[in-house]
């Protein structure tokens, strides 16, 4: 009624010596041995990755302390607009961040939400206490915190989400525009 022959593993894909590297995935029959193949698992990091600087660290960029200590919305704004991945823009959620401030004198109420989006994206803990209280006892350094943090992931935080994407993108091909129309 049941075999008893042992299953064999699966067969392991071969490796794709001289295929030309484009970055787009490319499935072909010789290439997956069966169709159910969905490739090598996903593995995610088990432990959230470290913040690259302190809260503390603020002097280790002094024009962006500076900026901070002088005008929290600019540095804000920058943050909000990244966070966000271009949806919001930098000059509105600045100007947001300095309205609450002015209004209530605790733009934290604000600033915490983008805190924990950060902390969100790159799996970074919640450290050294919530992110409310961070932003509400020490709200200048926790915005030069994550300022630096973007920073130190690649972004020049002047160009704002969209510059940002454009310089990742330029050494990318687009496909030639096709000219002229429909002829008969």
């Amino acid at each position: 009624m049941y075999s008893t022959a042992t299953k064999s593993p699966p067969p392991t894909a071969p490796p794709m010596y001289g295929q030309p590297t484009t970055g787009f995935p490319v499935k072909s029959a010789n290439y997956y041995p069966n169709d159910n193949f969905q490739g090598p698992p996903q593995v995610l990091p088990s432990t959230p990755a470290q913040w690259s600087t302190g809260l503390c660290d603020c002097f280790s960029d002094v024009p962006n302390c500076c900026l901070t200590c002088w005008c929290p919305c600019i540095s804000f704004g920058q943050i909000a607009e990244i966070a966000d991945k271009g949806s919001s823009s930098c000059g509105v959620s600045g100007a947001l961040y300095a309205l609450i401030q002015i209004l209530t004198g605790c733009g934290c109420i604000y600033s915490c939400v983008y805190r924990s989006k950060l902390r969100r994206q790159y799996m970074l803990p919640e450290s050294p206490c919530g992110d409310f209280l961070v932003h509400c006892c020490c709200g200048p350094c926790a915005i030069c915190q994550e300022h630096r943090e973007l920073q130190n992931r690649g972004f020049d935080m002047s160009l704002g989400w969209h510059g940002n994407m454009e310089r990742q993108n330029a050494g990318v091909a687009m496909a030639p525009a096709v000219q002229g129309g429909m002829y008969r």
